[in-house]
């Protein structure tokens, strides 16, 4: 499951991510295999997605969003 198909207030665990299309700034950002990613809030055409990832809020296009694989916590 990508990321972009989970629902407001969900949480997952980030499993994979194509590291050639996420950029530098999300990753020290925290956003690494490995880590809990919980859907805050999502815009009324699906873009973009709000996020909290460790303690960090971030907000993320759609398709950026379907490059990251998370497992539904």
């Amino acid at each position: 499951m990508t990321l972009n198909y989970l629902k407001k207030s969900q949480r997952g665990i980030i499993k994979s991510m194509n590291m050639d299309e996420v950029p530098l700034k999300l990753i020290e950002m925290g956003c690494l295999p490995g880590n809990e990613i919980e859907v805050l809030q999502i815009a009324p055409l699906q873009d973009p997605i709000y996020l909290k990832v460790n303690d960090s809020f971030i907000s993320i296009r759609k398709e950026l969003a379907q490059q990251i694989e998370v497992e539904l916590i």
